[in-house]
């Protein structure tokens, strides 16, 4: 079952790159939890719970606070129902064009077939200090 699941998680990470976030959303499940990590920009609302809250709550902002924001993989790997990711957000903030690189551990839970939750774990601290960079007087949950 490993294999199926990290290659259902690779697929979403690869529309999520793509900015394609509807397709994104048809891989998750109706009941999906995202649980931003702490201190993150998207930590204000979160856990977010469902399809509608996912998509207004975290691609929106990320729509409008990034013109650009990859996720690129350094490891993944299966155990059991869980999918364990590990690498950067890569991106460049909307209007300043100004680089984000920040480390980021990902978990994944699969159930039938679709992702049923999202962890988050990132460097904030590089996510802050790079938000302020590049949105001079705003703060990181501001700008995303």
């Amino acid at each position: 079952m490993s294999n199926k699941n990290i290659e259902l998680i690779k697929s979403i990470y690869d529309r999520f790159n793509n900015r394609n976030y509807e397709a994104v959303l048809r891989n998750i499940s109706e009941d999906f939890k995202w649980i931003a990590a702490d201190n993150s920009p998207l930590a204000d609302q979160s856990p977010y719970h469902g399809i509608d809250a996912v998509r207004d709550g975290v691609f929106a902002r990320i729509e409008a606070g990034f013109s650009k924001l990859t996720v690129q993989i350094d490891e993944i790997f299966g155990a059991g129902d869980k999918v364990v990711v590990l690498g950067y957000y890569e991106g460049v903030f909307a209007g300043s064009g100004k680089l984000l690189h920040a480390q980021l551990a990902h978990i994944w839970t699969v159930s039938d077939d679709k992702a049923a939750k999202f962890q988050q774990y990132v460097d904030t601290y590089k996510i802050a200090e790079s938000s302020k960079a590049a949105v001079k007087g705003t703060t990181a949950a501001e700008a995303v």
